[in-house]
């Protein structure tokens, strides 16, 4: 839908035209290019980037590796795939603050480079990346965006997370393979980076703990002083950036005139002389430009705009004579462009054309035109048509809608074609000043010099599948040491509304029409195993869309094949009365209750003496001490009813979620920090049982190595560092070529009762059906 006139006032507050053209202007002070590389969205150095773009005019762009899939959510339930939806976004939207060019080595959710997991080295993670895949990718960025130097946010060393290790590790060996025409499979023209800089500061916290100490500082990045317009710090600048990283929690106030510079350690230069500034060696302006690509025939032409483009500086804030001195420094320009030497076009075209771009936005913007488009809808679907409003207001400006290809755009409509693919929810670049199509072309002229810029419209259309429906759910169970043989599926958002559903299933296999949906029921004698049932609508294949609309980032979706997931397996129960205490962040009790368990939802009035006593084991999930702080302020009441013979199992807790050792847990249990010291990210390590008798081991089920099979993502994280010696460990287990830990899972006595602290991601296992996790779960809810 359109904007509403309020959040029309809000975007025209956010966005005041004297800093458009402003920021618009800060690109034409340099020809320099600058590529921050990271693993995830937000391991951008924001701050220091506002510096570099908003005040010196350094190109800026940012290359990284994945789309954070296996990261926090701190404002919704979105995991993996979905959560990497919604960071996308949130990078792109990050980007428009920096004018950032972005570029991901990963481009589908499916893709090899993905955020499998904290890792622990570069090896591990370019083992499962694909180290030669993930080089040409980056291969392919290097020559597509052409930067003249290139700076790893973090350092290749033990202690930081793999996935930023393995960026740093390839961005040494990305600067050779650019600029190898021999390089295999990538067909753009070879660019050879001219610097690599690393970081002179140490990337250790709560999560990481540098072995080593960073580099010497070979030159600083000052990030003093403030924009003249706005009055914003450059850091200020930069968290107004990164608050846009929501679910990571990201943007931090900055104090006005707190000092924050930035060291770099210059780690190779293919350019000569002294290195004091980023820049140094590099063609800092368009007069540079002649000198250092060996071409005095277009000097003069160069000269000449650059001098219009300090001019039009230097006009501002007067929007006449800064958007006639822009069309002056557009037509020199492209007469250098023209004019340009063949020998000299890798160093100089992608640079003029930049400039162009440059110069098209502040012409446009000085020039006083305004325009607004939206469609009538932004959700749509092929073969559909939408009403296109264009409102143009100022000066008379060329203003026509553009469309992509096989679309058509007629007498105020836009047509979508009937082959139209879905909208593509992992795009591979984003490029702030060039908007994605559909969007609406604005061409002015100014003295005689006529420029383009394409706007994109107010919210971005998403094209959903011709055939979806949501399955509810779209994973179950089925436990065959329980009666139940049954799922209710509930079909629903069904498009075409009125069309036929039929699921495809295995031999055996029933499923019959019920309200709303299906009953689909597997045979008396299944086998364990995984079962995968396809839906079909109106005989062909169907898929499922996930829609995302947060007002940080507007609407977006992801559309992936329907299916109902089923996991048959054989878990011997415990007859036990569970309660869930759940923290948002987990799904556990919605898991046990389909194993067959008797599972009550805790609310928090429930939290006391009389609410405990018709409960046999209490659950608290994953994060539940921070997110539900009348928990925190029960447990003396849980502590009670522990002494007396309740069983109290808590799954992993970060140490700043709200988590005492001293007085959350019956005992002290301290938790370690930073956590890449305390966690397993080797889902495949070996487990060894330290008690191979103790009951939580052996009954009702009895734990194996066939349980340790088949887990996903890692073993556990935010492990127990000490512990009192009530405590047991039970478990063992290690990444390669480290200590093992024992912090994983342990159990005590307590009076009558028990206490287990579960650090392994049981409740991740759950969610992607592994068998091993129902098995040890059952266990732990058994009665003391």
């Amino acid at each position: 839908m359109p904007l509403s006139d309020q959040e029309r006032i809000d975007a025209q507050m956010r966005n005041p035209r004297i800093v458009q053209l402003w920021r618009a202007l800060a690109p034409l002070k340099s020809c320099v290019s600058f590529m921050n590389t990271g693993a995830h969205p937000d391991d951008e150095t924001s701050e220091m980037l506002a510096a570099l773009g908003l005040r010196d005019g350094v190109a800026l762009s940012f290359a990284c590796a994945n789309r954070g899939e296996g990261g926090q959510n701190a404002i919704g339930s979105e995991v993996t795939h979905d959560l990497g939806v919604v960071r996308t976004a949130e990078m792109e939207r990050a980007a428009d603050v920096l004018n950032l060019n972005l570029y991901w080595l990963s481009e589908t959710p499916d893709d090899a480079v993905f955020d499998f997991g904290f890792s622990k080295s570069g090896k591990e993670t370019l083992g499962k990346w694909g180290r030669e895949r993930t080089l040409k990718r980056f291969v392919e960025i290097i020559r597509t965006e052409r930067p003249d130097i290139i700076c790893p946010t973090f350092l290749d060393i033990p202690g930081q997370h793999g996935h930023h290790r393995a960026m740093t590790e390839l961005a040494h060996a990305v600067m050779d393979a650019a600029a190898d025409p021999a390089f295999p499979d990538v067909d753009l023209p070879v660019w050879q980076v001219k610097k690599l800089y690393l970081p002179a500061w140490s990337g250790a916290g709560d999560a990481y703990d540098d072995d080593l100490p960073p580099p010497s500082a070979t030159l600083t990045v000052k990030g003093g002083g403030e924009d003249p317009v706005t009055g914003w710090s450059w850091a200020q600048i930069g968290e107004q950036s990164r608050v846009f990283h929501r679910t990571q929690g990201m943007g931090r106030w900055v104090a006005h005139g707190a000092p924050n510079d930035w060291p770099l350690h210059l780690v190779r230069s293919e350019v000569s002389g002294p290195d004091d500034s980023v820049t140094d060696g590099l063609p800092v302006t368009l007069i540079d430009l002649a000198a250092f690509a060996g071409a005095p025939e277009i000097a003069a032409q160069l000269e000449t705009a650059h001098e219009a483009c300090m001019a039009a500086i230097a006009a501002f804030p007067n929007r006449e004579s800064v958007a006639r001195k822009a069309a002056s420094a557009l037509r020199a320009v492209r007469e250098a462009r023209d004019a340009c030497p063949a020998h000299a076009h890798d160093e100089v075209q992608h640079r003029l054309a930049a400039k162009e771009v440059q110069l098209s936005h502040v012409m446009r913007i000085a020039s006083g035109v305004q325009v607004r488009a939206a469609l009538e809808r932004d959700i749509l679907r092929p073969g559909e048509s939408v009403a296109l409003t264009i409102e143009s207001a100022g000066p008379v400006a060329e203003v026509t809608p553009v469309v992509p290809e096989g679309w058509r755009a007629a007498d105020g409509l836009v047509h979508v074609p009937d082959d139209a693919q879905p909208t593509d929810c992992y795009p591979a670049h984003y490029l702030p000043g060039r908007a994605r199509l559909p969007a609406v072309r604005v061409g002015v002229t100014i003295d005689g010099v006529s420029a383009e810029t394409l706007l994109s419209l107010e919210r971005a259309p998403v094209v959903l599948p011709a055939r979806s429906a949501t399955l509810a759910p779209d994973r179950a169970l089925i436990n065959v040491a329980a009666s139940a043989r049954a799922i209710d599926l509930r079909v629903s958002e069904l498009h075409p509304a009125q069309a036929e559903t039929a699921l495809e299933l295995p031999d055996g296999w029933t499923a019959s029409s019920v309200t709303g949906g299906l009953r689909v029921t597997a045979p008396e004698a299944i086998a364990p195993g995984l079962y995968e049932l396809p839906l079909e609508i109106d005989g062909q294949t169907a898929e499922t869309v996930h829609r995302f609309d947060y007002p940080h980032i507007g609407a977006r979706a992801r559309a992936f094949p329907a299916k109902l997931s089923v996991r048959v397996l054989d878990v011997a129960l415990p007859d036990v009365r569970v309660g869930y205490v759940g923290g948002g962040n987990d799904r556990v009790g919605l898991w046990l209750r389909a194993l067959g368990l008797d599972v009550t939802d805790m609310s928090d009035e429930a939290l006391t003496a009389e609410g405990l006593k018709d409960i046999d084991t209490l659950v608290v999930g994953i994060f539940a001490m921070r997110a539900r702080p009348a928990l925190k302020e029960a447990m003396p009441a849980v502590k009670a009813w522990v002494e007396d013979g309740g069983n109290l199992v808590t799954l992993y807790h970060r140490p700043w979620d709200a988590w005492d050792p001293e007085t959350v847990p019956p005992r002290r249990l301290e938790i370690g920090k930073p956590s890449l010291r305390w966690r397993v990210t080797d889902e495949n390590a070996e487990v060894t049982h330290l008690a191979p008798g103790h009951p939580l081991l052996n009954t009702p089920n009895r734990i194996t190595d066939e349980d340790w099979k088949d887990w996903h993502k890692e073993r556990g994280l935010y492990f127990a560092k000490s512990w009192d010696e009530a405590y047991e460990p039970l478990l063992s287990m290690a990444d390669p070529e480290e200590e093992a830990h024992k912090g994983a899972l342990l159990s005590a006595r307590i009076g009558k009762g028990r206490h287990t602290h579960a650090a392994l991601i049981l409740h991740h296992q759950m969610e992607k059906l592994v068998p091993g996790a129902f098995r040890l779960m059952a266990n732990l809810l058994a009665r003391p």
